[in-house]
């Protein structure tokens, strides 16, 4: 029997389903085409040329491709310079950069947002005993607790008044929190916050998840500085690994120091025949991340039938891809992370089981059968293994794809619920 041979009931659930999210999906669409013209004026103002898409290798001097990117990248983001490289390992390499970029001995970063995503913890010192942590460069760590859910405006105020606070660090989306996806607005407000008491301190948003699901990035809100993933949504499903940095020229520069050496920064870096398809991932983003919106808000309103907690809820206002559905029990979980990974065009006859992952402090299960692996918006689930068990959706390179992948486990649930489904 074929993965998507759904019973009448699920089919009925799912039609009444995208019926009551059929009106999200034209703001979701205006969104995607004003970002689609921002990023076609960027390419366009830059002169984009078939040349730009040729390798370098070895030490990639005068790479033509990778500098033309980082002025596109640049322009799309508002930014002054940008970093957009294959050679960043993933997101938190990326963000880990930036903020050694605006941190150094004696100073103090700031979190405004609670305490960072779990593979962060480990860089501010938290938990581990690697190199090259916060400890080893006496570099101090402070967090406001989020009140509700939402940044503590006055609380925020007070910690950044202090003069030893160098950095103030804002995560844009949930990571693994019940707590909201913060708006390009909201993230202004806590720039204008640190603003008035702190003026000198630099201000870096993790933007992960967050890229094209409005029509403005954080930087035009006040921030310093951004950083994320090329394998979510600015690498539009086609770049094969990386991550960016984005922001005032004197952080980007130091954030290259970082990634490279002292000396070096940005000057080195061989493209090695990638540039095509960041180049081409960067020009599908706007309308793929599009494309994961419209799954996450199916999803919402599917699984929130099947008597999941869902947040966002099917119809609010979304700032960036992921969608969160506390399911209450490790079964379901993983029920709905087997089908997802068994609706997955790669590796669907996999089976998604609980591991400990690097930078994790309990297993975690991931669904993931992307052609890029580990690939966030490509569909996929994951969560970790603790109360209340919440799996984190996210992606879907097309909405047609996402639907069938979040409708395969829902079938599991249902089936789990009543074997005769």
């Amino acid at each position: 029997m074929s993965e998507f041979d759904f019973s009448p009931a699920l089919l009925q659930l799912a039609r009444q389903a995208e019926e009551e999210i059929r009106g999200q999906f034209s703001q979701i669409e205006e969104i995607s085409a004003q970002n689609t013209a921002k990023v076609l004026e960027a390419f366009s103002a830059n002169r984009v040329s078939d040349a730009c898409f040729a390798g370098t290798t070895g030490y990639g001097y005068d790479d033509l491709g990778r500098d033309k990117l980082e002025l596109v990248y640049a322009q799309v983001f508002g930014a002054e310079k940008a970093l957009a490289r294959h050679n960043f390992v993933n997101g938190t390499h990326a963000i880990t950069a930036a903020i050694f970029a605006c941190v150094s001995t004696g100073d103090v970063m700031l979190s405004a947002t609670g305490n960072v995503y779990d593979t962060l913890q480990t860089v501010t010192g938290q938990r581990g005993k690697t190199g090259g942590t916060f400890a080893d460069y006496h570099i101090g760590f402070r967090q406001v607790p989020l009140a509700e859910g939402l940044p503590d405006l006055p609380a925020i105020e007070k910690a950044a008044a202090d003069p030893a606070v160098k950095a103030v660090f804002i995560q844009r989306s949930r990571g693994y929190a019940q707590r909201q996806t913060l708006s390009c607005r909201q993230i202004g407000e806590i720039c204008q916050t640190v603003r008035r008491v702190n003026p000198r301190a630099a201000i870096l948003v993790d933007n992960c998840y967050g890229e094209f699901v409005e029509t403005a990035e954080p930087i035009q809100y006040g921030a310093d500085l951004i950083a994320g993933s090329l394998i979510k949504n600015p690498g539009g499903g086609l770049a094969p690994s990386g991550g960016y940095v984005a922001g005032r020229a004197d952080l980007v520069d130091r954030a290259a120091c970082r990634l490279t050496a002292p000396g070096i920064g940005g000057e080195c870096g061989a493209s090695l025949g990638v540039n095509r398809a960041l180049y081409q991932g960067l020009f599908l983003a706007p309308h793929v991340t599009a494309q994961a919106v419209k799954t996450a808000a199916f999803a919402a309103a599917l699984l929130e039938r099947l008597g999941c907690k869902v947040s966002p809820k099917a119809r609010d206002q979304r700032f960036d891809i992921i969608q969160t559905v506390e399911f209450g029990a490790p079964e379901p979980l993983l029920a709905f992370c087997r089908g997802v990974q068994a609706g997955a065009p790669v590796d669907s006859f996999a089976t998604p089981e609980p591991w400990d992952m690097p930078g994790y402090d309990c297993p975690v299960v991931m669904a993931a059968g992307a052609f890029i692996q580990g690939s966030s918006i490509e569909l996929s689930c994951d969560g970790p293994m603790r109360p209340p068990y919440i799996g984190f959706l996210q992606g879907g390179l097309t909405y047609e794809a996402g639907r069938l992948g979040v409708m395969a486990g829902a079938k599991r649930i249902m089936e789990l619920q009543d074997p005769k489904n």
